[in-house]
């Protein structure tokens, strides 16, 4: 019967009994994901669950994304874009949490706790693919610079939606008031890319 071990990178293969192994030598990292982990970097963020998640690592390697800021004392803009990502969601059905994650980080992190952040989150009926995310001061601003997000007053985040599918490298932004038909037409193209 034959046994597997994986030592680091390192993976040997032997033969109970036998005595031998054989090394294989690890394959060579991929330079995209190394640039693009070296970018983004991996902060620890925490979602309406109380889960912790790194950012690039975790959130965004391998996947395809729609990433919105806002923060949930938000009077204005955010529970409208907030109730547009919720027509998103019903129009891309499954796909949301299967093939793609929305991923709503709050530019308010001292009030925006676990907590709030689910009481938010079942407020506009967010599905399983759908991660509202706070932390660590410094954390989160980090995270929110490293995606164009970054703003030195809550009132003052962006109504742009980051699109992307880092598997390929697409990323487009769009407005996250515009039609809802447009946003499924354009999250639709990243998400099928390559």
């Amino acid at each position: 019967m034959k046994k597997a071990w994986v030592l680091g990178a390192v993976i040997m293969l032997g033969s109970a009994g036998m005595g031998g192994a054989l090394l294989l030598e690890p394959a060579a990292p991929d330079p995209r994901v190394l640039a693009a982990r070296k970018y983004f970097g991996d902060v620890t963020l925490v979602d309406q669950h109380g889960q912790r998640h790194r950012l690039y690592s975790d959130l965004l390697e391998g996947r395809v994304v729609v990433i919105h800021a806002f923060f949930t004392s938000c009077p204005h803009v955010c529970p409208t874009m907030s109730r547009k990502l919720l027509e998103v969601q019903e129009a891309l059905g499954e796909r949301v949490g299967r093939d793609i994650r929305f991923l709503s980080v709050s530019v308010d992190p001292t009030t925006d706790t676990p907590g709030k952040l689910r009481d938010y989150a079942h407020r506009f009926d967010a599905g399983e693919g759908w991660m509202f995310l706070t932390g660590e001061k410094q954390d989160v601003e980090l995270a929110l610079r490293k995606l164009g997000q970054y703003v030195d007053e809550p009132n003052n985040h962006t109504n742009i939606l980051l699109v992307g599918n880092e598997r390929t490298g697409l990323w487009k932004k769009a407005m996250g008031l515009a039609r809802t038909e447009e946003l499924v037409h354009l999250i639709r193209g990243v998400l099928d890319d390559g």
